[in-house]
C-alpha cells in the first residue's frame, strides 16, 4: 500500500459534502458505525453489538490492530479507586476535567472481569504484572498490569505476520478479534472513513466511506457514529502545525494520520492536549524507505526519591558541539526523553539538538541491544535488532571509532571539547554522582574503553494524546462543551492524558472509552424515530 493511500485513499476525487443532496437516501443503514479496528474500536464494535446494536466496524488498512497490537499489551489497573484517582489528576496537572478522570478509574475497576469474560473466547491465559505507576505522585504504588499471556494455539508471530508487539499487544489483539468474529459485527478492511455527515441541527447522521470494491458510499449510523481511529503521529503536516519538535519520526504505524480529527472538527468539535505525545528519542534506519524511528532499548523505570534502578544505561547524549546537555535517563523516558530535545534557538532559528548523538564504548555496545523494532505494516520488511549491535554498525546506524579525536569526526565537533564532555562523564560514573543533570547514579556507566561508537539520535513518537474532546460518557464535545449529538470517540483519538502519561493507560483507555461508547451509541435513539 503506497503512501497516499495510508494518508487517506485519495482517489482523485473531491471532498464528498457534509450534508446528503436533498431527497437522497443513504445507500446503506447500521445502527452504530465504528472507525478503526485497535484496541478501542474492537471493544466499541463489541459493546455496541452486546446492547442491541447492529454494528459496522470500518478499518482502512488490510490488517486489524492499528497501533494497539505494538503495544505491550498491559492494561493499566488499580488496587484503589481513591488513590488512581489522586495519581491521574496529579499527572494530568489540571489538563483534564475530574468528571472524566473519574469515569476512567471507575473503568478501571470493571476491567479485569471484563477482560476474563472476553478471555473465555479462545481459553486465554492472563497474568497480573506488578508495577507502580511511572512517576512519584500520591497513588502510584496502587497500579498494576493485566495482561494476555498465552492463547492456546496461537502464535503471535504466524498469527500477525504484519505486526510485531513489545511484548504482549499480539495476544490481546487475538482475544478481541476473536470475539468481534463470533459476534454478527461487519468488518469492512481496507475502507476509509473519509467525511462525517450531519443533518440540519448539526447531529450526526452518517458518514461516507471509500474502498476499491464499491467506490464512495453514504453509510447511515442511526444511533451513532464512535471514532477510535487513533491520533496524528504518522501526519508530518500536523505535527507541524502543533509541535516545535521537527521532525519526529513514527515509531511503529503509518496510519494514525489524524482522519478523526478531521472530521471531528468538521462538524465543530472542540481540541485538548494537542502539543502532549507519549514518545523519546531512537535511531533513524539508513534505508530511506524505511518508514518508522527506531526507539532506544526499553529500560525499567525509576522512581526519584521513591527507589532506583538497577538497571546500567550504557549511553551517554551530546549535540553537535560535543557537549552533553540532559538526564538521559528519566523516570519514564520512554514517554518524555524527546522533550529535552525541544528547544530552540531564538538567534538561528535553530534546534540544537536535533539530531544529537548517542555514544557507547565497547562494553556498552555488547551490553544489550540498543534498540527495537515493533510495527504494524504488511509492507514493511521486518527488521530485528541484533543482541551485539554489530548489524547495526555494519549498516551505519552505528559508527565505529578508534579514539576519541575520531570520535569528534564523525559528529563533527572539536575533539578537545568532546574529550572534556566524556572526561567529566567518567569523573561523574567514578563519584557516583551526576551533578551536571541528576541522572539516576545506579545508571551511570563509564565510557573509557574502545572502540567507541556514535549514532546519530531524533526524536520518536509512540503515540499522540492530543484530539477532541470528549465528556464522561465518551460524547464529542464542541467548543461551547455541549455535545454533538451522536458523535463518540474511544481510544488515542481525544485521549485524556494532558501531561504526563501512565505507562498501559492508553491501553485500559481503548477498553474503558471503547466500552463507554459502544454502549452510549446503542442507547440513543435513532434519528429516524425523531
Amino acid at each position: 500500500m503506497g503512501h497516499d493511500e495510508i494518508v487517506g485513499r485519495n482517489t482523485g476525487q473531491s471532498s464528498p459534502a457534509r450534508f446528503l443532496e436533498p431527497g437522497r437516501e443513504f445507500d446503506q443503514h447500521f445502527d452504530v458505525v465504528v472507525v478503526g479496528y485497535g484496541f478501542a474500536g474492537a471493544v466499541a464494535a463489541i459493546s455496541a453489538h452486546d446492547h442491541g446494536a447492529k454494528v459496522l466496524l470500518l478499518e482502512k488498512m488490510p490488517d486489524p490492530g492499528g497501533i494497539s497490537v505494538c503495544a505491550g499489551g498491559g492494561l493499566r489497573l488499580s488496587t484503589d479507586r481513591a488513590a488512581a484517582f489522586e495519581y491521574l489528576k496529579a499527572t494530568n496537572a489540571g489538563t483534564t476535567p475530574d468528571d472524566v478522570i473519574a469515569a476512567f478509574v471507575d473503568g478501571m475497576f470493571e476491567l479485569e472481569a471484563y477482560v476474563q469474560d472476553l478471555a473465555k473466547i479462545n481459553d486465554a491465559k492472563l497474568i497480573r504484572q506488578e508495577r507502580a505507576g511511572n512517576y512519584p505522585f500520591p497513588g502510584f504504588e496502587s497500579m498494576y498490569f493485566l495482561e494476555v499471556d498465552e492463547v492456546p494455539g496461537f502464535d503471535r508471530v504466524t498469527g500477525y505476520p504484519h505486526a510485531r508487539s513489545l511484548r504482549n499487544g499480539t495476544n490481546m489483539m487475538k482475544v478481541l478479534e476473536d470475539n468481534v468474529a463470533a459476534r454478527d459485527i461487519e468488518v469492512r478492511f481496507s475502507t476509509s472513513a473519509e467525511r462525517l455527515i450531519s443533518s440540519g441541527d448539526g447531529s450526526v447522521v452518517g458518514l461516507w466511506t471509500n474502498n476499491d470494491a464499491e467506490g464512495r458510499v453514504s453509510v447511515a449510523a442511526e444511533r451513532g457514529v464512535i471514532l477510535a481511529c487513533g491520533g496524528f503521529e504518522a501526519n508530518a503536516d500536523l505535527q507541524r502545525q502543533y509541535w516545535q519538535l521537527n521532525p519526529v519520526m513514527t515509531a511503529a504505524f503509518r496510519g494514525n494520520t489524524g482522519d478523526g480529527l478531521r472530521m471531528a472538527q468538521d462538524v465543530g468539535a472542540d481540541l485538548w492536549h494537542m502539543w502532549h505525545f507519549h514518545g523519546s528519542y531512537g535511531f533513524r534506519h539508513p534505508d530511506p524507505s524505511f518508514p518508522f524511528g527506531i526507539r532506544t532499548k526499553r529500560l525499567p523505570d525509576w522512581v526519584p526519591e521513591h527507589s532506583e534502578t538497577d538497571a546500567p544505561m550504557s549511553w551517554i547524549l551530546v549535540d553537535g558541539e560535543g557537549r552533553r546537555f540532559m538526564n538521559e535517563y528519566q523516570p519514564y523516558f520512554q514517554d518524555t526523553g524527546h522533550r529535552a530535545l525541544d528547544v530552540m534557538n531564538p538567534d538561528t532559528q535553530k534546534q540544537p539538538y536535533i539530531p544529537c548523538y548517542l555514544i557507547v564504548d565497547d562494553p556498552g555496545r555488547a551490553m544489550y541491544p540498543l534498540g527495537g523494532v515493533v510495527f504494524n505494516d504488511r509492507d514493511v520488511e521486518p527488521y530485528e535488532w541484533s543482541r551485539d549491535n554489530l548489524k547495526e554498525v555494519e549498516l551505519g546506524i552505528l559508527r565505529k571509532a578508534d579514539t576519541i579525536n575520531e570520535l569528534a569526526q564523525l559528529i563533527g565537533c572539536a575533539p578537545d571539547r568532546l574529550e572534556s564532555s566524556i572526561g567529566r562523564w567518567n569523573a561523574a560514573c567514578t563519584a557516583g554522582d551526576d551533578g551536571d543533570f541528576q541522572r539516576p547514579s545506579k545508571s551511570m556507566t563509564p565510557i573509557t574503553t574502545p572502540p567507541y561508537f556514535v549514532g546519530e539520535i531524533w526524536p520518536v513518537v509512540s503515540n499522540t494524546q492530543g484530539g477532541p474532546v470528549h465528556d464522561p460518557r465518551q460524547r464529542v464535545l464542541n467548543s461551547y462543551g455541549e455535545p454533538i449529538h451522536r458523535l463518540y470517540e474511544a481510544g488515542e483519538v481525544g485521549s485524556i492524558w494532558g501531561h504526563l502519561y501512565l505507562s498501559g493507560a492508553n491501553l485500559s483507555e481503548c477498553f474503558i472509552g471503547g466500552r463507554i461508547a459502544g454502549k452510549e451509541a446503542a442507547e440513543s435513539a435513532s434519528w429516524r424515530a425523531a
